[in-house]
């Protein structure tokens, strides 16, 4: 990859360009379409008006939790833990389940005022009165390992729930409130997991959906769990210096099969799904390369290094006869992939996503889409009072 300096990805964000809250109906906010160049504004509930007929949009189920539980010690000292990741199990849906202690990697803000002590919280779910208890247990990578201890046999994910707070994207500079509960979660999401909202699915409505299924715009999920460093700054001069964040996916073979049959007419919702989805074909490459592979994780880089040159379809049915051959129907994995400018996209034709951050890995995902143009794209938002950030307006951003 060529030396990409994030400072020609910079732009002037007014503060008060910032959505800090949602707008009163999901469907109601604005959606800027840029198409060979072309931009024209639209509002996002006509979404359907603008996607081709026997498409296909794929969208990411998760769900976000309440990761974010704060806890008091006698002192009255405040200690804010921000779950980011399971440890034991490390499987999202076992740790949910747990009935009675888990562990965690996790940040800790006021870290400081907490030596060894173990915290802890009294709460209430379901008229059960319960204590959580938290301890330390080890340090790895920046991040704390915490244990979570409680005793009503509740699984965590009703513990997390009772216990914690929806956890905000840190630039809306506030609390969360009672909306956000609600509306920092898309309508469709189902799968425990996330620490930030997929935001480019906050628009939809049943009204949207219903309207994409007259058109006979076919729809599937995927499942990318987004952490907390999707809000990572490109601190670094150059792009290729800069450690991206690794996120867990899975991807049902159904879902595979629909986008074989697709190819060439897919629209990703969100940059979640698009870092999915493009996955999926390096993970094709690289069993085709070995077909007892076991570690199907994506490097940051390595679509930048890999040689192997198959066809998209080809790659998707490399998967989808190793699933087969390990008697699967999902397939699970994780990406580091960075979609920068010089990336081609492979699978992915359409994009729908909000406003980003200057000088974000958002940003340049987009440059992938739009080119040298996403600064035509977010002057003409600016200048057409578009809404920014993760409760702000929409974009489809369609690829030549």
């Amino acid at each position: 990859m060529n030396q990409i300096n994030v400072n020609d990805f910079d732009y002037d964000l007014p503060s008060e360009r910032i959505a800090k809250f949602p707008l009163p109906q999901r469907d109601s906010s604005k959606l800027l379409i840029y198409d060979k160049g072309k931009i024209k504004q639209q509002i996002f509930s006509n979404l359907a008006d603008f996607i081709n007929p026997d498409s296909l949009l794929v969208f990411n189920n998760t769900k976000v939790v309440h990761a974010r539980i704060i806890f008091h010690k006698t002192t009255g000292a405040q200690i804010e833990i921000f779950c980011l990741e399971p440890v034991l199990p490390s499987n999202y849906e076992q740790n949910f389940a747990s009935t009675n202690e888990c562990t965690w990697n996790c940040t800790v803000g006021n870290l400081k005022k907490w030596k060894n002590e173990t915290l802890k919280k009294q709460f209430s779910c379901n008229d059960i009165n319960d204590e959580l208890n938290v301890e330390k247990i080890d340090v790895k990578d920046e991040l704390l390992q915490l244990k979570f201890r409680w005793k009503s046999g509740l699984s965590f994910a009703q513990v997390m729930e009772a216990c914690g707070k929806m956890p905000i994207p840190p630039y809306l500079k506030r609390e969360s409130h009672e909306i956000d509960t609600e509306r920092y979660q898309t309508i469709y999401s189902k799968s425990e997991g996330s620490v930030a909202a997929p935001t480019a699915g906050l628009h939809f409505s049943n009204k949207v959906l219903q309207s994409l299924k007259r058109k006979n715009i076919e729809t599937d999920e995927i499942t990318l769990h987004v952490g907390a460093g999707t809000f990572k700054p490109v601190k670094t001069e150059f792009v290729n210096e800069h450690v991206m964040h690794s996120e867990h996916f899975f991807v049902k073979k159904s879902c595979i099969q629909k986008v074989i049959k697709c190819l060439g007419n897919i629209t990703a919702v969100g940059t979640t799904s698009v870092r999915t989805l493009e996955s999926l074909y390096w993970i094709g490459c690289k069993i085709a390369q070995n077909k007892n592979i076991e570690n199907l994780n994506i490097q940051q880089f390595e679509p930048y290094e890999n040689n192997l040159q198959i066809n998209v379809e080809e790659s998707l049915r490399t998967i989808i006869n190793y699933l087969d051959d390990n008697n699967l129907h999902e397939l699970g994995a994780t990406t580091q992939i960075m979609i920068t400018p010089e990336y081609k996209p492979k699978i992915v034709n359409r994009l729908i996503t909000n406003f980003h951050q200057p000088k974000s890995t958002l940003l340049l995902l987009v440059a992938a889409f739009t080119g040298n143009d996403w600064r035509k794209v977010y002057d003409y938002a600016l200048k057409n009072d578009f809404r920014f950030l993760s409760y702000g307006d929409s974009s489809l951003l369609i690829q030549e």
